[in-house]
């Protein structure tokens, strides 16, 4: 990290991204989504970030899922990168909003077929008889699409997470480890180091 002073911390999320990409053996763009329901009671599951700029933090799921119902009733969440190899993890904290549906499409566009069938074929999050049910639906979402087009179903979208913290964490020797959050006060970007 260079001068955390002087940057912007998505410019820093950014370069720690970079080398968790050329670092991490797996998913480097994989984080804890933690959200929670109107009265409060917390949930957490990994999803994959899609899109990091100055506006916030994407990621797509359907909307009808528990983690979609959550953010509907309740739309704040916190995220948690975690990057082993390099000794790294990111926390980030802020209020959600709904992506465009310009931009819904366009991501869907770009998914692979069969994770566009598999928007049709599940009802994320609820009870399903056996993994039968799941099957059957995407053999009938295949032969109803065929070689044609697929769309975007209506409740499959996208949220942002526009970030209020960003905090960083390095680990050190001797439990020496690196804290800094960052805090947007008045549209500007505070900074604080924190005993690890």
């Amino acid at each position: 990290m260079t001068d955390e002073n002087d940057k912007n911390p998505l410019e820093f999320f950014r370069e720690w991204f970079a080398e968790a990409e050329d670092s991490e053996p797996g998913l480097a763009e994989a984080m804890t989504l933690a959200t929670a329901d109107r009265s409060g009671v917390p949930s957490a599951r990994m999803v994959l970030l899609k899109e990091a700029n100055e506006k916030g933090f994407v990621f797509y799921t359907n909307l009808e899922s528990q983690k979609g119902l959550e953010l509907a009733e309740n739309p704040k969440a916190a995220l948690v990168f975690h990057w082993k190899s390099l000794k790294r993890q990111v926390r980030v904290a802020g209020a959600v909003e709904s992506v465009s549906d310009m931009d819904a499409d366009d991501y869907f566009a770009s998914r692979a077929r069969g994770a566009q069938i598999g928007a049709w074929a599940s009802d994320q999050s609820r009870p399903m008889n056996s993994q039968f049910d799941l099957e059957k639906n995407v053999a009938k979402f295949t032969t109803k699409f065929g070689v044609s087009k697929i769309s975007r179903p209506s409740q499959w979208s996208g949220f942002r997470v526009i970030p209020s913290t960003i905090e960083f964490w390095e680990e050190r020797p001797f439990r020496l480890h690196r804290r800094i959050l960052y805090r947007l006060e008045n549209g500007k970007w505070s900074v604080s180091h924190l005993f690890p």
